[in-house]
């Protein structure tokens, strides 16, 4: 890992410039998140204007510390920033983030500063991320260096994304669908690091497994796709890509002031560097679960439904996704025709339709017969509700024919509700990926397939 990164992601000491406890700012944000995770790490704050903060001294300026300080934190009116960034390297920190806004995507006042800020640390060899971003955050080291409402729960994704306002919106959204981060990284206007920097930082971190990241546009792009093919040949990277259309073009030049770029051009980059393309926020963290939680796979998969109109949603679903759904082979016709827990009347097909009133044991022979076919790499066992269904007992039986088949996937669909999002809750605890519906399971199903 690169030395300067890694000071940035690990810091033994934290300033804060700009410190504050005023409600509802985004000093105080940052004041109660690094406080939080102050048993790793010693914290300093820093405001001309204020005493103490947390009963702990306040300073002046970071220039009246005498530790070194692994990290500065700049939280203050973009119009000083530069003298704050002039101080932290005249204290020779190991590394910057800048949260304040009001730089490049403001105008050209704004660029010049930027571009004299980035002249500052890179003459001082600092490395920087932002301006204009949430910051970072690593919930394994308990390093919350952002504004973010709370740190969400350890998990195997990196997030890596040009917007912190849309990464606060995943923080808050990731508590209910049960998905975790190893890292999640907002590098907002990149003047220095940006997203070729943090591909490669993921790419050797050992708790993340799947990178996704969000994207406006890139000013590295030739690089960029050099790097993402490098990294996508051992960890899958998933993109989802803004401003699309002329109007979310203009859009990104004022929010970040990148170049966003022709849609066509990007999605052939994308392809050609392996990376796995969503077409929405819902899908960006669908296709990401499935690739941390499910282990890469052939083409092939079958569905089991207790519904037929399910099955008809996933067929249709695996159609537009380009699934396989073989055809049962004559063993496993075999071995379901002789089981007397089978209805008589079952067609012996794909989708594999066990009649509403299927019981948990009825699922396990199904699901046990489908992963014994050797073009069968991926169940998707779907659960309508009706007054025979044990979803728990179901969910159970899923997770141990996972663990008997370690080199095959299975996805469920089972719509969260007042019966069922307990036993979802814990089906994903257990690394089994929820959807609520066969498109979403689908999506997951094929980003499990490209990558392989």
């Amino acid at each position: 890992m690169d030395k300067r990164l890694s000071v940035l992601t690990n810091p033994k000491t934290i300033a804060l410039i700009g410190a504050t406890e005023r409600p509802e700012s985004v000093g105080a944000g940052l004041v109660e998140n690094l406080w939080n995770g102050r048993e790793k790490r010693k914290i300093f704050w820093v405001n001309p204007n204020l005493a103490k903060i947390k009963g702990e001294k306040t300073y002046n300026s970071i220039l009246d510390l005498k530790e070194k300080i692994d990290l500065a934190i700049i939280a203050v009116p973009a119009k000083i920033v530069p003298d704050v960034v002039e101080d932290c390297c005249q204290k020779n920190v190991g590394s910057i983030i800048i949260i304040s806004a009001g730089f490049a995507e403001a105008g050209e006042e704004g660029l010049l500063m930027q571009k004299k800020i980035l002249e500052t640390v890179r003459r001082h060899d600092i490395p920087l991320l932002g301006p204009n971003c949430l910051g970072l955050i690593r919930p394994q080291i308990n390093l919350n260096a952002s504004f973010a409402p709370f740190t969400p729960e350890r998990g195997e994704i990196a997030f890596i994304s040009q917007s912190g306002a849309l990464m606060n919106s995943v923080i808050d959204r990731s508590g209910i669908e049960n998905y975790g981060f190893s890292n999640l990284i907002s590098y907002g206007n990149g003047a220095d690091l940006s997203l070729v920097d943090f591909l490669w930082f993921a790419k050797e971190d050992q708790q993340t497994k799947i990178i996704a990241v969000y994207l406006e546009g890139l000013d590295r792009g030739r690089e960029f796709m050099e790097v993402a093919q490098s990294v996508s040949e051992h960890k899958p990277i998933i993109v989802l890509k803004s401003g699309k259309t002329t109007l979310g073009q203009k859009a990104t030049i004022s929010h970040t002031a990148s170049l966003a770029g022709s849609d066509k051009v990007y999605r052939a980059a994308f392809r050609q560097s392996g990376i796995i393309i969503a077409e929405t926020l819902e899908e960006l963290f669908d296709q990401a679960k499935a690739l941390a939680w499910q282990p890469r796979i052939k083409k092939g998969a079958a569905v089991i439904t207790n519904g037929g109109g399910m099955g008809v949603l996933a067929t249709d679903a695996a159609v537009a996704e380009n699934v396989f759904l073989p055809e049962l082979n004559e063993k496993a016709i075999s071995i379901l025709s002789q089981e007397n827990v089978m209805p008589e009347m079952l067609s012996f097909s794909n989708p594999l339709d066990i009649i509403g009133d299927a019981d948990t044991e009825r699922y396990r022979v199904a699901i046990k017969t489908l992963l014994k076919q050797d073009d069968i790499n991926l169940i998707v066992v779907i659960q309508t509700k009706q007054t025979m269904t044990n979803i728990q007992a179901n969910m159970e039986t899923i997770v141990q024919a996972s663990r008997s088949h370690p080199d095959k996937a299975i996805i469920s669909v089972c719509l969260p509700g007042k019966s069922s999002q307990e036993s979802i809750n814990w089906l994903e605890n257990n690394k089994i990926p929820n959807y609520s519906d066969p498109v979403r399971a689908m999506k997951a199903a094929r980003a499990l397939m490209t990558t392989c």
